[in-house]
């Protein structure tokens, strides 16, 4: 096309030609460019899910934390710091996408300018003095190259190996071969060295995506941890359970020895009782021995399992006390230390050495249950209880005793649709004919909820409140207006217990709905 001598119209052709290459070039350019923005903004529309899913994760991790502090208390103070760490350097890296799109500011519907965006001054500037990485740059790389061992330091343990190393290998910063050039680069240079601005800023908004990310994943990890200790049988806790709490000299002492988590499918290979092998039985093991002289005694020995090819002895740790005659009451709450109101508590009430016939206990709210020293209990106002138990001893004198309990709240449920928690993904449809529910997170106790009204948003439209647990004709307006990707929050959940009249729960927590 160059060559030869041309006519002045066969030039001119020529010409158009060379215009219609670059053209197409340029659109292609500015096809790029407009993907990186997309990408950018898909991005950083995915953060703000994870966002939420990582808040929802936490606060549940905050209540068990409240109510199983040994359990889970070390864990939130963990999570407490990794998301201080998380947030520092995701506000690092927002700082550094202000500073360079300063003179691309974004349109009315938050987009950058794309198109305009194809040359790397300002990121090379920001990251190189010549051909020399800047002080800016060093910062830069040492936040990306710390966080993943500030992770792993407030970790340790509770953070699996495999894990970690997912982690390490997210922010991993070693050279990388590049085909073009033939040879390894620096990290920095082959990630935005020459990068249109456009495709660092997507870059720095996926460095977000991958500190949200590890947040995810390390909340995730701690309770899938919990989840297979659970399983194995290193969880089950053996209790001595004597027959009564204390015995009159000279009596056999008898009793059970009952694992805390109780698996009626689970014998034990063998059980050994202060150094006297007894038969084991579903889940427990009889035991019966002498009393001894007066005072306290120690029950000592082992619950033995076969485990993985192994042999896995869990101690027996105990004791019981020999007394001339019963002096004490014995009180125990069922199922907690503290009694709730607006629920029945169940109550085992006895006196060491007494019948159950000749022992009776009182306190406001309490009732005779169906069974030799069962009573329940409804507490009323009030923050503390007193139940007073008195007994006559098989030589006619009185005894008496008394006992104090903490009376405490139900606490607030979680907002449920169809069911689920947190942030709940579906169709329009199904959310039109869904029902807004509640429940309790780890409650000891089997209770009805009834959700008698709430409110729904939808972004960008007024609020609806509704009464009842069902979607009303506004909420389905306001919902077939929802877009793809547009979040439905219901909030304000109003929740009461099933048959206990007008007793509402606390605040009830927010669920949220994603359109697909």
């Amino acid at each position: 096309m160059a060559g030869g001598k041309l006519t002045p119209r066969q030039k001119m052709i020529n010409l158009m030609y060379l215009v219609f290459i670059a053209m197409l070039a340029l659109n292609m350019s500015k096809e790029v460019l407009s993907a990186f923005g997309i990408l950018n903004t898909k991005i950083v529309d995915s953060n703000m899910i994870t966002d939420t899913r990582n808040e929802s994760s936490f606060q549940q991790l905050a209540q068990k934390a409240q109510d199983q502090p040994g359990q889970f208390g070390d864990k939130k103070a963990k999570v407490d710091k990794i998301r201080k760490a998380s947030k520092e350097f995701s506000d690092y890296l927002e700082a550094i996408k202000t500073e360079i799109t300063k003179k691309f500011p974004k349109d009315k519907e938050g987009n950058y300018p794309c198109e305009q965006m194809d040359k790397s001054d300002e990121i090379d500037n920001m990251f190189y003095k010549g051909d020399r990485e800047s002080p800016k740059a060093k910062e830069f790389l040492a936040f990306i190259q710390g966080y993943a061992g500030k992770i792993k330091a407030i970790g340790g343990s509770s953070i699996a190996e495999s894990e970690m190393k997912k982690i390490e290998k997210r922010f991993a910063t070693e050279a990388v071969y590049s085909e073009k050039a033939g040879a390894k680069l620096p990290w920095l240079d082959y990630n935005y060295h020459h990068f249109p601005l456009i495709a660092s800023v997507t870059k720095l908004t996926q460095l977000q995506a991958d500190i949200k990310a590890t947040e995810s994943d390390v909340m995730t990890g701690m309770f899938q941890t919990d989840l297979v200790a659970a399983a194995s049988l290193t969880a089950y806790q053996p209790i001595v359970v004597p027959e009564k709490t204390a015995f009159f000299q000279g009596e056999a002492v008898k009793g059970k020895i009952i694992l805390g988590k109780f698996d009626p499918t689970l014998v034990a290979k063998s059980v050994i009782v202060n150094g006297t092998s007894v038969k084991a039985s579903a889940g427990q093991a009889d035991f019966s021995f002498g009393a001894g002289a007066v005072g306290e005694h120690d029950i000592t020995g082992s619950f033995n399992f076969d485990e993985g090819g192994k042999v896995v002895s869990l101690p027996i740790k105990g004791n019981y006390v020999v007394v001339p005659r019963p002096n004490s009451a014995t009180i125990s709450a069922d199922k907690m230390n503290v009694v709730y109101r607006g629920v029945v508590n169940p109550m085992t009430i006895s006196f060491a050495g007494v019948s159950d016939n000749n022992v009776n206990a009182s306190a406001p709210g309490m009732t005779k249950g169906g069974k030799p020293g069962k009573y329940e209990i409804r507490p009323g106002q009030g923050t503390e209880l007193t139940i007073s138990v008195t007994a006559k001893l098989p030589d006619g004198k009185p005894v008496s005793d008394k006992k104090s309990f903490r009376i405490k709240g139900i606490p607030g449920p979680m907002g449920t649709i169809r069911g689920e928690m947190g942030v709940v993904k579906g169709p329009k449809g199904s959310l039109m004919v869904s029902t807004i529910g509640a429940k309790l997170v780890d409650f000891d106790f089997e209770v009805g909820l009834d959700v008698v009204g709430f409110n729904l948003k939808v972004a960008g439209q007024p609020t609806v409140v509704v009464q009842g647990n069902k979607l009303n004709s506004q909420c389905q307006a306001a919902i077939s207006k929802a877009g793809r990707g547009d979040q439905v929050t219901i909030s304000e959940i109003k929740t009461k217990l099933v048959g206990a009249g007008s007793y509402m729960l606390p605040r009830t927590g927010v669920v949220i709905y994603e359109v697909q």
